[in-house]
């Protein structure tokens, strides 16, 4: 009878560990939709709430408003900005808006910082993360994953490698380090997969990783 108990038990606490690992991610999933929504959703519907009072939108659209609007209005709002950058005038007026936020003090490093954060990630040569590399951080023997972002020349040194080593889960904030370029080590990875690597805290993580010392000459090549 005792190993029945035990047999009982022990598939219950199988069956409730599998059911567990199935069930979080898509938890996590909805959590994570889930703010987000009522994020931007609550950020754009007092504006729209505004907007329907003063010019009293309900006799004129065809709908009310509804949960979701908000969100509907922001991807409308992004859709309607990245259109608009592909005509001259849209350009343009793009580029006076990004100098005027510049312009703002406390707001202008604020907007820049963040401009760059998230061009960074495009893997451009101008102004993307160069190649996905590894050094010893933060003391030998600890290996992190890193973005070369360029290579400096420090009065009375070396040349060195100006890496950004980003923290997990979230990657806009990190530490910027110079390296020895023979301390370098450049690895195959995408700059999108390094990217998932940091953000899932390793768990997705690559199954290997090919490395070799950092060729200065291929910095700008082309690894996004």
């Amino acid at each position: 009878m005792q190993w029945l108990k035990s047999k009982i038990l022990k598939h219950f606490g199988n069956t409730l560990l599998t059911g567990s690992l199935l069930a979080i991610p898509f938890a996590l999933t909805y959590v994570i939709v889930d703010f987000l929504f009522q994020f931007v959703d609550g950020i754009l519907n007092p504006a729209i709430n505004l907007l329907y009072d003063r010019y009293e939108l309900e006799n004129v659209l065809p709908f009310n408003i509804f949960p979701g609007i908000g969100v509907i209005s922001a991807l409308l709002i992004i859709y309607i900005v990245g259109f608009s950058f592909y005509t001259a005038a849209g350009r343009s007026a793009v580029r006076l808006i990004q100098k005027t936020m510049l312009n703002i003090p406390v707001i202008g490093p604020i907007y820049l910082a963040s401009r760059k954060l998230v061009e960074s990630f495009s893997g451009s040569k101008e102004t993307g993360f160069k190649r996905v590399v590894l050094i010893q951080f933060p003391r030998e023997g600890f290996w992190s994953v890193g973005f070369l972002t360029g290579i400096t020349q420090p009065s009375d040194f070396e040349r060195k490698a100006v890496v950004y080593v980003p923290t997990a889960p979230l990657p806009n904030s990190g530490f910027v380090v110079l390296v020895n370029l023979d301390e370098v080590y450049d690895t195959d990875l995408k700059v999108a997969e390094a990217g998932q690597f940091v953000l899932s805290g390793g768990i997705i993580s690559p199954d290997h990783i090919t490395t070799a010392r950092l060729d200065p000459n291929k910095v700008y090549e082309d690894q996004a």
